[in-house]
């Protein structure tokens, strides 16, 4: 156990999550890879998988490689690399403050008294699926309480999202993250010494869009993206009352 340190989230770890086998599951009408950029939402809710992680806790790669599962799959997952591990030797070069301070907003709204990695959210609520777990942990039967409907602008390094909610006065808020997969590090101390990582749906840009009130065009730029690095740009609407999604939306785009 670490010592805790003055006005940093002590390190904790979830006990025995993550003795799970891959999920098959089939694939979502709510993802796309069209070279011309363009996606629309599906009429059930795609699930948001946020994964809290990083490269200095030991117990934190099998969880790593469990979203990797994930690829092709009906879920928008998201790996966020927090910082707080950072203090016992080894800088992990994904992690941002701000990731760390989604997950005490999460905390707070769950009445969780820690934050803690390996952490698994699903649409918003802390989520520590069994291992006995099955396919059924990730199938989503609720129908979608929004359409979203997204596209690269011709010619510029922006993309146009419109956004209707069912309900015609329904408050939402939205936010924006640019995932990437294949990333490895060599890490040279810390709990993981000598370890070879790998990363998927790494988490490379994190945008709040703000709150917004019945059918909406919003416009946001993104990172570049790299040649070998798979791009996906993600779009979450969330009701601001509950804290779930009311649709979620993956794109693939170079």
């Amino acid at each position: 156990m670490h010592p805790s340190i003055k006005n940093r989230p002590r390190p904790l770890r979830a006990p025995g999550i993550w003795a799970l086998a891959l999920l098959a599951l089939a694939a979502s009408p709510g993802h796309a890879t069209d070279p011309q950029c363009e996606a629309r939402s599906g009429l059930q809710r795609t699930p948001v998988i946020e994964l809290y992680t990083s490269e200095g806790c030991s117990s934190c790669p099998p969880a790593d490689r469990w979203l990797s599962g994930l690829k092709g799959q009906p879920v928008v997952a998201q790996a966020f690399h927090v910082a707080y591990w950072d203090y016992i030797g080894w800088k992990d070069r994904f992690a941002q403050p701000q990731f760390t301070d989604r997950q005490k907003a999460i905390a707070a709204s769950n009445g969780l008294r820690n934050i803690y990695t390996p952490q698994l959210v699903r649409n918003g609520r802390d989520w520590r699926p069994g291992a006995g777990a099955s396919a059924r942990a990730l199938d989503e039967k609720a129908p979608a309480r929004a359409q979203i409907v997204m596209r690269r602008l011709p010619g510029l390094a922006g993309f146009e999202a419109t956004i209707q909610p069912v309900l015609a006065n329904q408050a939402w808020t939205a936010h924006l993250s640019v995932t990437e997969d294949g990333h490895a590090s060599r890490v040279l101390a810390g709990e993981n010494a000598g370890e070879t990582l790998k990363h998927d749906f790494v988490v490379r840009q994190f945008t709040p869009l703000g709150r917004h009130q019945g059918v909406q065009t919003l416009r946001f730029a993104a990172v570049a993206s790299a040649p070998e690095h798979l791009r996906r740009i993600n779009l979450i609407v969330t009701d601001p009352a509950s804290g779930e999604p009311l649709q979620a939306l993956s794109m693939a785009c170079s």
